[in-house]
């Protein structure tokens, strides 16, 4: 299918490019891309949202893709993880995450989180631009999840690089690449747990393996490397693009800061409108499916485009501008129904803290160069700029 996230124009500011779409048709059908499969593009609320709870749209890739030849080599392990599997297989991988991610579970990280904020934000010029992306947005996630999972610090950098390539719209054998560096690391990084054990979550998978059986070894690598890569790359993204929404609506920021304790109220609207999902990951048909009064055939796939759903005036008054004080309950930035994000606890204790302490040490933030100027990732999935350089001095 023609995946309009790696368009260029709509690299830059993907939410316009859905509209068209939306007001002529909020499901409609789709040509192939290059090398790809046709389909239909799904761009109003309500029929995202129901197209993500309805348990007829399949995410088993394996069963879609057998058979056909797609010229891509992506490991198995990336190719096949718990996003692409349908219940009770799904049931049973999440089952043995969720305990991880739970509110209290993430209350306990809370400390952590706060640490390496701080830390962070130390290391930021007290004059001269700083990329907040590089310098926050990226490292605070990566290292949450890599504390949280039990991957060594001289390895971090390394893993980001290669869930960069592998979310990065480039040469299809880049990305190949990167999956296979990806799961060889982890691979390696299990043998070396069960030779040293510890207490991380990583481990706690391992011991699942090893006790009962409930993983075989491809089940365990695959769970690790979409922890690792899930873990961080939504939340990296969405800080970025929240931190813009608010130097861009400067009375809002004005807002939150004299009202720290409204920011993780303010998260849904953030989540709703600088979107860090452009599409949520692959669907198919197993039945004909009608999705507000367009009939889908067995076997086709499905594109839902969040982005785009998250500005459909029919469901929010005015989606093109950010209001904190409405109410997004209901949004998609961590998905719908039994595929919805396990991380999302953690991922808006990692926003809660890190906006509060920007705002609260930075009273002076402001865009280091005009937004025009400023640059989005061409990825297949997510949507996040490629640096956002920002002052932090009133000068």
């Amino acid at each position: 299918m023609s995946d309009p996230t790696t368009n260029p124009a709509s690299s830059q500011e993907p939410y316009p490019a859905g509209a068209a779409p939306r007001a002529t048709c909020p499901v409609q059908r789709v040509p192939a891309g290059s090398g790809g499969h046709g389909g239909y593009l799904v761009t109003g609320y309500e029929e995202a949202r129901e197209a993500l709870g309805d348990p007829r749209l399949s995410k088993n890739t394996a069963a879609f893709f057998a058979g056909k030849e797609s010229g891509r080599r992506l490991h198995p392990a990336v190719a096949h993880t718990m996003l692409a599997t349908d219940p009770p297989e799904h049931t049973r991988l999440r089952r043995l995450v969720t305990g991880s991610f739970t509110t209290g579970a993430v209350d306990d990280l809370r400390p952590f989180i706060a640490r390496t904020t701080d830390a962070l934000l130390d290391r930021w010029p007290a004059d001269g631009p700083v990329d907040l992306v590089a310098e926050l947005a990226v490292p605070l996630p990566v290292i949450v999840i890599c504390e949280l999972l039990g991957v060594p610090e001289p390895d971090r950098a390394q893993v980001r690089r290669w869930s960069g390539e592998l979310f990065t719209a480039r040469a299809p054998a880049v990305i190949d690449a990167a999956s296979h560096s990806l799961a060889d690391y982890m691979t390696a990084l299990i043998a070396r747990k069960r030779s040293r054990p510890g207490n991380a979550l990583l481990d706690r998978l391992v011991s699942a393996r090893d006790g009962d059986d409930r993983l075989s070894e491809e089940e365990l690598v695959s769970l690790g490397v979409l922890l690792l890569v899930a873990g961080h790359e939504t939340t990296a993204n969405f800080l970025g693009n929240a931190v813009l929404a608010l130097l861009q609506h400067p009375a809002q920021l004005r807002h939150l800061r004299r009202h720290p304790a409204e920011i993780p109220a303010s998260l849904d609207e953030l989540l709703r409108y600088g979107s860090p999902v452009s599409t949520a990951t692959f669907r198919f048909t197993t039945e004909a499916v009608t999705l507000r009064g367009t009939r889908i055939p067995a076997g086709e796939p499905v594109l839902v485009a969040i982005g785009a759903a998250h500005r459909d005036p029919a469901r929010w008054p005015d989606p093109d501008e950010l209001d904190l004080a409405r109410s997004a309950a209901g949004h998609l930035g961590f998905g719908h129904g039994i595929h919805r994000c396990v991380g999302a606890p953690l991922a808006r204790a990692e926003a809660d803290i890190a906006l509060r302490k920007l705002l609260a040490r930075f009273p002076a933030l402001r865009l280091a160069v005009p937004a025009e100027q400023l640059t989005w990732r061409r990825t297949r999935l997510v949507r996040g700029l490629t640096a956002l350089p920002v002052l932090v001095s009133a000068a």
